[in-house]
């Protein structure tokens, strides 16, 4: 009995590290294609990254009701850098401080954040919504908005 735990125990932590993209932790940025946008940056599952205009290179804005539909891509707690991922150039990801004391994750000083309605990987069906008082785009790997 011990020997079938100890090799299904086995088998969820060789599954657990998988570097195949979309497996990596969710402060993870890597570069991937998304249907209709192109190569983008995505968060370690896979999930397509945006920018907010209004925060221009600087503080994030979307905080309260725009947070809860746009979420920050976060640093867990005791974690002080994200990882950078394929495709992505490490010298452009950064963090700044939000309002609520959490680490934002940024890329080429552009906060980045996630939209509810994408449900998967591989969307971005929040490119180019003008939403909560400004526009939202997908990032490309060289950190600018991908406006389509």
């Amino acid at each position: 009995m011990a020997t079938v735990a100890t090799v299904a125990v086995a088998g969820s932590v060789v599954a657990g590290c998988s570097s195949t993209t979309g497996t990596g932790p969710t402060y993870q940025v890597q570069a991937a294609s998304a249907s209709g946008v192109g190569t983008v940056l995505v968060d370690g599952k896979g999930y397509t990254l945006y920018l907010f205009e209004p925060d221009h290179q600087s503080t994030p804005t979307c905080t309260g009701p725009c947070a809860a539909a746009w979420s920050p891509l976060l640093l867990p707690s005791g974690v002080t850098a994200t990882r950078a991922g394929r495709g992505v150039t490490a010298s452009l990801l950064g963090t700044v401080r939000r309002s609520d004391g959490g680490l934002q994750v940024t890329y080429n000083r552009w906060p980045l954040y996630r939209w509810v309605g994408d449900d998967r990987p591989g969307i971005a069906t929040g490119e180019g919504l003008n939403n909560f008082g400004g526009l939202w785009y997908v990032v490309s790997p060289r950190g600018r908005a991908v406006t389509s």
